[in-house]
């Protein structure tokens, strides 16, 4: 009976022993993820790049998943079939030689392979602007503009001419609407909201509203809007694109992602769309991206700190927000800037 009573007890001490061991084992392998992991979310990955996880994994991994929640991969390949330019949020699922499963959630940030140029322009026109309108969408075709104004209570569709403040026609809108970017489609204008999850269609030439559509799901709020000859395209704050069908835009087509060599950019807001490329105002930021719409990535910025202290008075909510194109000369402005500046692209 002793000899019994001692070996269950050796027994149990063996079992203690071997869990402190492999709890122990667990613990350095999520410590040395967590390290990996975060040493490697400023620096990024790019397309192609190889995940080399930490000895302490790989030596006592059976199997490594990544998740991204509705998908997941064994690949440890930075993989555009999974991944997006930007931040990437997944968890990584280990399984132990042990037998058992450890999770670990990450950010996985994947940069654009090529350094964004530093675009340079020189100012050949300034034009007057109403300082009172809060910018959201602005278009210009030759020296007509057309412009979207936000903030409930004073959101309006306006049209002008450039070189004149005051409008021709004015569509204004219900109190609890805020207006935001717009989009040229032959004769009509699309124009998204902020919150309101519709958009609404107009007529070019009289702003009369002729319909509305709801916003698609993935879209928390609608932000800027362009036209690129084929699908309208939206972005909501986010690093996202989203081509929307423009016979239906409620659906989306494709989603891209906007990142450049060293930044996830996000806050994506004002759209142009010219000659191939997007020209993207960045919320709270003085600059203007150039982006592959195919991939996504900003392959050119331009800086407007300058303009931008010239005409925000000190309120950092009147920012950077206007891109249209007259022929290839580029008009920019801003919320509550009481300037259009034509800029030509050397």
């Amino acid at each position: 009976m002793i000899k019994n009573s001692l070996k269950r007890n050796i027994a149990a001490g063996c079992a203690v022993i071997f869990l402190l061991s492999s709890c122990n084992n667990n613990d350095k392998m999520l410590d040395s993820l967590a390290d990996y992991n975060n040493s490697s979310e400023t620096k990024g990955y790019h397309f192609g790049d190889k995940l080399n996880l930490p000895k302490e994994v790989t030596d006592n991994a059976e199997t490594i998943t990544i998740s991204f929640g509705d998908n997941e991969t064994s690949n440890l390949t930075v993989d555009p079939k999974f991944f997006t330019l930007g931040d990437n949020d997944v968890t990584f699922i280990i399984k132990t030689k042990g037998g058992e499963t450890l999770n670990q959630d990450a950010t996985i940030n994947v940069f654009a392979k090529k350094t964004e140029q530093n675009m340079s322009y020189s100012i050949v026109a300034e034009y007057p602007h109403n300082p009172d309108n809060f910018v959201e969408g602005f278009l210009a075709e030759g020296n007509t503009v057309y412009e979207s104004d936000g903030l409930a209570g004073a959101s309006q569709l306006i049209k002008y001419t450039l070189g004149s403040a005051t409008p021709s026609v004015v569509e204004k809108q219900p109190a609890d609407i805020f207006s935001e970017g717009c989009a040229i489609v032959g004769d009509k204008i699309y124009q998204l909201t902020y919150q309101n999850k519709i958009g609404f269609v107009y007529d070019k030439n009289s702003l009369k509203k002729l319909s509305q559509f709801p916003l698609p799901n993935v879209i928390g709020e609608g932000w800027g809007m362009t036209y690129d000859g084929t699908n309208l395209v939206a972005t909501d704050g986010s690093k996202n694109l989203y081509f929307l069908d423009v016979n239906d835009p409620s659906k989306v087509v494709i989603t891209v992602s906007v990142a450049g060599h060293t930044e996830a950019y996000d806050k994506l807001n004002e759209l142009e769309y010219h000659n191939g490329f997007i020209y993207s105002n960045v919320w709270h930021k003085p600059i203007i991206l150039k982006i592959n719409p195919a991939t996504g990535e900003a392959v050119g910025k331009f800086d407007f700190t300058k303009l931008t202290k010239e005409n925000d008075q000190g309120n950092s909510e009147h920012v950077l927000n206007g891109i249209a194109f007259k022929e290839d000369h580029m008009l920019v402005t801003g919320k509550n800037w009481s300037k259009i500046y034509e800029v030509v692209i050397k």
